[in-house]
């Protein structure tokens, strides 16, 4: 495998710790951030969709990316999401990221309002213009309504600040040709997937359940670095009950943080409606996942 990525091999998309009253809870953010990166993190993505970002202000956003940059800015690459399905919002959003010391943003493709292809190249190629950060863009169609096309990343690809692609689409036949067509580097956004992508030639992953299991994301990781394909097979599956867990049994946020707090990583399981918290059934499976992992 090639040597290490700009952005990291090891990512995960962090939830935002709250309070019970709903309020940011700084210093869990930074624990948490800490923990990740002690086991191995290469990278966090910071106001993600699994860090509730729907549902938090600019102001917060801020404040929460500044934490994390505080506690672990000198020791990982800390993306800051910045996307959205409005490009000037999502300019300002970049623009303050820069400010806050992020070292790269995710664009993730604008979502509910369909915007055609040309549309799709604007808009990231305005996001990539508001900065001098690296853009990783991510694809996602299951929420965002649409696909990137081919011509589409071509186009993307030929701007110096495009960097990387985010893949949640579930086409591993795709995506092996746009590495090839496109140079970009990319990692995997589905966490089920992550073993896949790593064979058809993906740098890395974003994960949402790589933050209950850091270090055995970063085991299956460095076995693949190393070739070590049974290892990272064993790893894999070893993590099945905790993806399935996390990922396919409710919004994947609800239940990351539900197994964070049952590790003492959180004080709070507590998230923003219209997420609601786990249930004890729902809890009950974390736990027997997190305990077959370990």
């Amino acid at each position: 495998m090639a040597d290490a990525p700009a952005l990291g091999r090891v990512l995960s998309a962090i939830v935002t710790p709250m309070r019970t009253d709903g309020s940011l809870d700084l210093d869990a953010a930074q624990r948490l951030a800490t923990h990740l990166v002690d086991a191995g993190h290469d990278g966090l993505v910071v106001s993600g969709t699994t860090g509730e970002s729907p549902t938090t202000s600019a102001a917060e956003k801020d404040e929460l990316l500044r934490a994390v940059v505080e506690a672990v800015g000198d020791r990982c690459v800390i993306i800051a999401g910045a996307g959205s399905n409005d490009t000037a919002k999502s300019l300002e959003s970049v623009r303050m990221a820069q400010k806050a010391g992020a070292d790269a943003v995710l664009a993730v493709t604008p979502y509910y309002n369909k915007p055609p292809q040309a549309g799709l190249v604007a808009h990231f190629t305005a996001i990539a213009d508001a900065s001098d950060l690296p853009v990783m863009v991510y694809d996602i169609p299951g929420r965002s309504g649409i696909a990137i096309a081919r011509e589409t990343y071509l186009r993307i690809a030929e701007h110096e600040r495009i960097a990387a692609v985010k893949d949640a689409r579930g086409d591993l036949w795709f995506a092996s040709e746009m590495m090839q067509e496109t140079g970009l580097d990319w990692y995997s956004g589905d966490d089920a997937m992550n073993l896949g992508h790593f064979a058809n030639g993906a740098v890395g992953f974003v994960g949402v359940t790589s933050q209950v299991a850091p270090t055995a994301y970063r085991e299956m990781a460095d076995a693949v670095v190393e070739g070590r394909w049974d290892d990272a097979r064993a790893v894999h599956r070893r993590l099945t009950p905790l993806v399935n867990a996390v990922m396919n049994v409710t919004q994947g946020a609800i239940m990351a943080k539900a197994g964070l707090a049952l590790q003492g990583v959180i004080a709070s399981p507590v998230v923003r409606l219209p997420l609601v918290e786990a249930d004890d059934a729902q809890t009950a499976l974390v736990r027997d996942a997190i305990s077959a992992v370990e």
